[in-house]
């Protein structure tokens, strides 16, 4: 395996573990780092999807006692049941849509100028989600949700099908504008994320296997250690960041970037691929 290639791989599987969860888009961020590095064929894309089950195995990890007691507890207690039927509530509306518009999405919005767009746009969401007053908030707790909160979480996490939109972002901004306290939809996310990007990574590579051989498994295993590492990382940052902090921050970062992006495009400085 070529040790260039391998190093692609491991850029990436940073860039994918560093931004999964945060409200910057992991897959904008992707799209734009193998624009740079030449890594963005169509074995690429699917090297993107996979190995975000690196960065879900993070979460899992940070969260283990939690999923334990919750799947410990799903045949005689009704708080784990409810909770486990809301994380599948909100599931099912992206498999839905993915199945339905995955292909036409991936062939006609996976362009720099859409993630600069959706960057730009996004940030200006969170920017209005966070000055909306605090009175709004009726749930402090992911298990205080119903089964209407769940699934409108859902449909907002089917704005991620766009890249650039970030899936973390809509369904925390999404769940906060729903009336999520700002740690109920960020845990929320994280929980929503274990079967939506496990599903989407073993989908892809169902899907594109013809497109894979053995000599790709270095590929791959690095991109996911190195995604896993990263997210680990990451999401035990946010935790303790989202306890005393908005995600301003995030939203004036999303708008930077997305202007740089259309600036460097503009004066030439970068050729961003199509």
């Amino acid at each position: 395996m070529d040790v260039v290639l391998l190093a692609k791989a491991a850029v990436m599987g940073v860039v994918e573990g560093l931004t999964e969860f945060l409200p910057i888009s992991s897959t904008g961020h992707l799209i734009l780092a193998g624009s740079l590095l030449g890594f963005d064929d169509e074995r690429a894309k699917v090297f993107d999807i996979a190995i975000q089950t690196g960065a879900i195995f993070a979460v899992i990890l940070v969260y283990w006692q939690r999923l334990w007691s919750t799947l410990r507890a799903l045949p005689t207690q009704a708080q784990a049941q409810r909770f486990a039927v809301n994380v599948l509530i909100a599931f099912f509306p992206a498999v839905i849509l993915g199945l339905l518009f995955g292909k036409a999405i991936k062939a006609h919005l996976f362009t720099p100028t859409v993630v600069a767009s959706t960057f730009i746009l996004g940030g200006l969401v969170i920017l209005w989600a966070e000055r909306r007053p605090r009175s709004a908030v009726r749930i402090d707790h992911v298990e205080s949700m119903q089964p209407l909160d769940a699934l409108k979480v859902g449909l907002a996490q089917c704005l991620a099908m766009v890249p650039g939109t970030s899936r973390s972002g809509a369904t925390i901004i999404g769940g906060m504008l729903f009336g999520l306290s700002r740690q109920a939809a960020t845990d929320f996310s994280f929980f929503l994320a274990i079967p939506t990007l496990i599903g989407a990574g073993a989908y892809s590579l169902y899907k594109e296997r013809a497109m894979l051989s053995v000599a790709d498994a270095p590929l791959f295993a690095v991109g996911l250690l190195f995604s896993f590492l990263s997210a680990w990382v990451c999401v035990r940052w946010l935790l303790r960041y989202i306890a005393t902090h908005s995600f301003v921050p995030f939203a004036w970062y999303r708008i930077g970037f997305g202007v740089l992006v259309f600036a460097t495009a503009w004066s030439g400085l970068v050729t961003w691929a199509q």
